[in-house]
């Protein structure tokens, strides 16, 4: 430590000085050099830090420190008008545009953040983010930032700087008919079931059409496709050639269907709506039974994460989605449509609902929708769920807005509420 810093304390009193907006400038500056990390930390947080001690931390070795100043300079940045001139606002953009091309990911991700939904940030730095090769840092801002334009999103999906991009571009709001053929030129099958199942995508129908005859190729895009708002009579009728009974049930929910194929579809259903359904993985011949005695188990207090891993591990499918029901408090048939769908995202939000944790998460994918280990949505980092709570509320909304018009009487007898009465 040199004498300076003897004479300025123990660290706790520097980390308190850095942090201080009272701290003259110059002190600042010398402690933006202090060998305490978080004393260089306090100082990077400082909203009074002077811009040559943020440009030394710019440059610091520790990567906490970097992502402290970088969020600091993008909520700064965001803060002044494209037309800024003066000095100060200069050194801070030139700071900002250092930290975006930071060579850790984190700092990176961490300004994107900050600026991804915010209608003042800087433009140009926006857009750098959006080319951004790591999909941590590139999707927060594809999916939200309002200053990309149309022409900056094809860009995008003509050199996607990774290969989430489509999808992420596919999960932005009132996406044109335009985007919405772009990304059905990619040929990416995954972002095309982003967009069908965006529900602010405008399709034009000559495209759905064609996706309609595509989808007998991807099993993923059944579902959405029957879900969108407008079908034309051709798809309809296309997609009863190719659809699982449960999701005829669904097109013949739909109040402008034909009534000659509405005919036809009901009774392709007769002898089957009294059958239990088979997804894979799980068969629910025996629901009844199972769900009541999860009812059983959450009632007495075994209902635990411990008691699921159990279950897991021995192989009882049908057991464990029974298990996901009761705990997440959703009817058996929004369970059963996540896994029909293999629909990873789905069952790891239902797994958060339940109160269980990223382990069971990945575990529930493989065994009851037998996700490739490709398609897994693995725990972020730090172990947490790396879906963001709306991200997972949507998709629970979704899982049950497509089981409402569900009519055969298995989906009535199975359902959590009714055995909770």
């Amino acid at each position: 430590m040199s004498p300076l810093a003897e004479t300025l304390g123990d660290d706790d009193t520097r980390v308190k000085l850095g942090a201080s907006p009272e701290t003259p400038a110059e002190l600042l500056y010398f402690l933006a050099r202090d060998a305490s990390v978080t004393v260089r930390a306090a100082v990077a947080m400082n909203q009074n830090s002077p811009p040559p001690a943020d440009a030394v931390l710019a440059n610091d070795a520790d990567e906490c420190v970097r992502s402290v100043l970088g969020r600091k300079i993008a909520l700064i940045a965001a803060g002044l008008c494209d037309q800024a001139q003066s000095r100060l606002e200069r050194v801070l953009r030139s700071l900002l545009r250092s930290l975006v091309i930071d060579e850790a990911e984190r700092v990176r991700a961490i300004i994107a953040d900050v600026l991804k939904d915010l209608p003042n940030a800087p433009g140009d730095i926006v857009r750098r983010l959006a080319q951004d090769p790591a999909i941590s840092v590139s999707e927060p801002i594809i999916r939200f930032s309002p200053l990309l334009t149309e022409v900056d999103l094809l860009e995008l999906l003509a050199s996607p700087p990774c290969l989430g991009t489509a999808g992420a571009v596919a999960r932005r709001r009132d996406l044109s008919e335009t985007l919405s053929d772009a990304i059905v030129a990619t040929a990416n099958s995954s972002a095309i079931r982003d967009l069908l199942e965006n529900p602010f995508a405008a399709i034009r129908e000559t495209t759905l059409d064609f996706l309609v005859v595509e989808a007998r190729d991807h099993i993923s895009w059944h579902e959405p496709i029957v879900r969108r708002p407008r079908l034309s009579p051709s798809s309809m009728i296309v997609l009863s050639g190719i659809l699982t009974d449960h999701l005829l049930e669904t097109l013949l929910g739909r109040n402008d269907l034909d009534p000659e194929l509405q005919a036809e579809l009901r009774s392709r259903l007769i002898g089957t709506s009294e059958r239990c359904p088979q997804t894979d993985g799980c068969l629910y011949g025996n629901s009844a039974k199972t769900l009541a005695q999860a009812q059983e188990m959450d009632q007495s207090g075994r209902l635990t994460e411990a008691t699921l891993t159990q279950i897991i591990r021995s192989g009882e499918d049908t057991m464990v989605t029974a298990m996901l029901a009761v705990a997440a408090k959703v009817t058996l048939p929004v369970v059963l449509r996540a896994v029909s769908l293999r629909s990873a995202k789905g069952l790891v939000s239902l797994v958060w609902r339940a109160g269980f944790n990223m382990r069971s998460a990945v575990a529930i994918q493989v065994l009851l929708a037998r996700v490739p280990p490709g398609s897994l949505v693995l725990p972020a980092k730090n172990g947490a769920f790396p879906l963001t709570a709306d991200e997972m509320r949507w998709q629970i909304e979704f899982l049950e807005s497509s089981t409402k018009n569900e009519t055969s009487s298995w989906a009535d007898h199975c359902s959590y509420a009714t055995l909770s009465e």
